[in-house]
């Protein structure tokens, strides 16, 4: 039980709705054609998506549902001209307290982080901007494709708002003069720029991008599920680590890994020169 009373929504019921008047997050299921890719749309077009409330609490949701599905890949997209800019900042500007932000972000922080536990690799499609907490979006999935369209920022520094929250994955993807380089000035990127710096990890013309996510997908479809989800949660275990004790959790997962079915199978019909024949 929280020790402050949870603060009062901000949300205006008559915003709420995604496109014509549909889900704030659209789900799509076996998406590109390919079994086990579920399609995440954020659908508050009209606002460019931006983070409300609802729209957290709905993407949390969806994000916990597919943790324990037989979802393969998750890819995260936004409808309209965005793909995200950020928090909601009519609602948030609607009654100043420190309880309320603290309580926001705190919300926000869980959403994330939710995106870093699943057990699937989540894809961000961008296919337009992505600003502040868009961005920190795009930096908390495992990997990003983005159009050349694209563009990203850090811009709450311009308005007088650090993006204190959006620094911490950033900080994760970027080497640190890059990304205080965002951080301090709130200027924007385009996306061949972002892929420089390790935001995006592939670049695509906007008619190209669903084909460019849908390749990125099948490719990871098309291996073991064991070794996908064991090796997500390890990689990112063993960066917060020192290097003597990363390499003992990285030994122990590999040897436990060495021990499923798919990889003794994998192993095998590489020594029999054989294509391996594998559950997925």
């Amino acid at each position: 039980m929280s020790a402050h009373p949870q603060p009062q929504s901000r949300s205006d019921p008559e915003r709420e709705t995604g496109s014509d008047h549909g889900s704030l997050v659209e789900v799509e299921h076996d998406a590109y054609g390919t079994p086990g890719v579920v399609r995440l749309t954020l659908n508050r077009p009209a606002a460019f998506n931006a983070l409300s409330e609802a729209l957290l609490d709905e993407l949390h949701t969806q994000l916990a549902t597919l943790e324990k599905s037989d979802a393969r890949v998750v890819v995260l997209a936004g409808a309209g001209r965005a793909f995200c800019a950020g928090h909601d900042l009519k609602e948030m500007r609607a009654a100043p307290s420190l309880d309320y932000y603290q309580w926001l972000f705190a919300r926000c922080t869980k959403t994330m982080l939710t995106i870093r536990r699943l057990p699937q690799p989540v894809i961000a499609r961008v296919h337009g901007i992505a600003t502040a907490a868009g961005c920190q979006l795009v930096a908390m999935c495992d990997l990003a494709v983005a159009a050349d369209t694209a563009r990203f920022a850090t811009s709450g520094v311009n308005l007088g708002l650090f993006c204190a929250t959006p620094a911490v994955p950033l900080s994760r993807n970027v080497m640190p003069k890059a990304a205080l380089d965002m951080l301090l000035t709130g200027d924007f990127i385009d996306a061949l720029t972002a892929k420089q710096h390790g935001l995006v990890n592939r670049v695509a013309p906007l008619d190209g991008l669903d084909a460019e996510v849908a390749a990125l997908a099948a490719s990871i479809c098309a291996k073991p599920r064991g070794a996908v989800s064991v090796g997500k949660a390890l990689f990112y275990r063993q960066l917060e680590m020192g290097v003597e004790a990363a390499y003992q959790l990285a030994g122990q997962t590999m040897a436990c890994n060495m021990m499923m079915d798919s990889a003794l199978e994998g192993v095998q019909a590489f020594i029999d020169k054989r294509s391996p024949e594998w559950r997925r």
